[in-house]
């Protein structure tokens, strides 16, 4: 039986709920890859291809962004350079930095991403009212600005 969280109890508290709910996400990025024969992407990469693709990330910005150890992270991006995913070059003038790019599969993996974030928020559009998703990014926002000021606090 499928578990429903139309309902969910009134105790369930919010960070389950996002945590949960951020699994759609997951499994959508996940079955577009396999789809397109991206099977080899590791956990969090889909994250990492997204983000350079959109912005380009330095590997110091994925450490933060990611939540996950500078060690996890260098792992990660290796097993991406590796497999074809990615190229990385020292910046000249910061031996401290390095610069991330994507390679032509790393490009086509990205767009993978991209329309696996695509289904998922069209079914969520589907699933919700306009004011309901306009308020539900509305609440994700405050979060991450939550997550930002008190980020700089303590820093």
């Amino acid at each position: 039986m499928v578990k429903k969280w139309t309902d969910p109890a009134p105790d369930v508290p919010t960070p389950a709920l996002l945590r949960a709910s951020r699994g759609a996400y997951a499994i959508g990025i996940r079955r577009e890859l396999g789809r397109v024969g991206f099977d080899d992407v590791p956990p969090n990469a889909p994250y990492v291809l997204g983000g350079i693709s959109h912005q380009g990330q330095t590997a110091s910005n994925l450490v933060r962004q990611l939540g996950i150890s500078k060690q996890s992270t260098s792992q990660l991006i290796e097993t991406l350079v590796e497999r074809g995913y990615l190229e990385r070059a020292d910046v000249p003038h910061d031996r401290r930095r390095v610069d991330l790019t994507l390679t032509s599969r790393g490009r086509a993996a990205a767009a993978a991403v991209r329309r696996g974030v695509e289904t998922v928020d069209d079914a969520l559009r589907s699933s919700l009212t306009p004011e309901q998703h306009d308020g539900l990014r509305a609440g994700l926002i405050a979060l991450c600005d939550i997550r930002e000021a008190w980020e700089a606090a303590d820093s």
